[in-house]
């Protein structure tokens, strides 16, 4: 083989971590796949860092079963995974004059980004602003979005509300406390004892420590009630919420490998259509406008993502297994 071609071959591949099949994160393999090429309205971003999402571990492991119906029946429609990015712009598609080859952006993609290199649509992209690393900028997609499409958009928070964020500790909970907080908002965060001071630092007016206190029986009232967790009945939690108040599930209580978070959810809306209180479910949709919102945000001061952990592309399968177990402080982030 010349060098020429060895050279092309090398241009035409990348490494990235592939599930094959639904599994654990064993199932995941790294390997040398094609490299993408941008399309009209994309374009070809060269991977520093991504972070795992809870999102990656359920299309990786296929469950629950329903998300099978839109991501591949017998195993992942889309075998490259990973949701959120940060990396520099390579390549431009047709039509593209939102970016230039060189930026340094941030965004989503629906998968593909645990690897060298991935395409992303223009609309689900922002440049990494002042102040913020590469990696910094990878752990904001999901988690800051989530966050503040709950709070300002389904929940409508306001400058001098009162919002209760329950699960504050994780990578979405990080990101509401300080979103709650750049919003003019009086933020309680409910956490484990390890991450109490952590949570005080971000900002938050105050903590409950979930093993010492049940939040659900609290004397305050709350406007918006943020709930990442699903660990408490929607009764309890409308106790502590203002007769007028938003609750926001973006959890679900347990549902079993088939329906998972299915008839939470539809709990959630069928309670709100009784009740004088507004109860909704969350589901994310990335957009650029809050992409550059989160950007403003961090070139301010006011949100710094909590990175708990950083792993390699080789161990990949190591990040995810860590996200899998629970319980982890901010976001947990793949350096490419």
């Amino acid at each position: 083989m010349s060098d020429g071609q060895q050279s092309t071959i090398e241009r035409a591949t990348m490494t990235a971590i592939v599930a094959p099949r639904y599994g654990s994160s064993e199932a995941l393999r790294t390997q040398a796949v094609p490299r993408p090429v941008a399309a009209a309205g994309e374009v070809l971003v060269r991977v520093r860092a991504a972070a795992v999402c809870r999102g990656d571990v359920h299309l990786l492991t296929g469950k629950p079963c329903a998300i099978r119906l839109g991501f591949g029946l017998r195993r992942p429609k889309y075998p490259v995974i990973g949701h959120d990015l940060a990396g520099d712009v390579v390549d431009v598609g047709p039509g593209v004059s939102e970016f230039d080859r060189g930026d340094s952006v941030f965004g989503a993609v629906d998968s593909g980004a645990f690897a060298e290199f991935a395409r992303v649509p223009v609309g689900r992209l922002a440049r990494v602003p002042d102040g913020l690393t590469v990696i910094e900028a990878a752990a904001l997609p999901d988690s800051g979005m989530t966050a503040l499409q709950g709070l300002r958009d389904v929940g409508g928070l306001r400058a001098g509300q009162k919002v209760l964020v329950n699960g504050a500790s994780g990578g979405v909970g990080t990101s509401a406390v300080q979103i709650a907080k750049a919003l003019g908002a009086d933020v309680t965060a409910v956490c484990g004892p390890r991450h109490v001071e952590t949570l005080r630092a971000l900002g938050a007016d105050r903590v409950i420590d979930y093993t010492t206190a049940d939040f659900t029986r609290d004397t305050d009232r709350y406007d918006v009630l943020l709930d990442l967790v699903g660990n408490r009945p929607l009764t309890a939690c409308r106790r502590v919420l203002a007769p007028k108040g938003v609750f926001v599930s973006s959890a679900g209580a347990p549902g079993g490998d088939w329906l998972g978070p299915v008839l939470w959810v539809a709990k959630v809306v069928l309670t709100g259509l009784v009740v004088g209180q507004t109860m909704r479910p969350l589901l994310m949709r990335p957009f650029r406008a809050d992409l550059e919102f989160l950007a403003g945000l961090a070139a301010e001061g006011k949100l710094r993502p909590v990175i708990e952990r950083r792993f390699p592309l080789a161990a990949a399968a190591s990040a995810v297994a860590h996200v899998a177990a629970g319980h982890a402080q901010g976001k947990t982030v793949i350096v490419v």
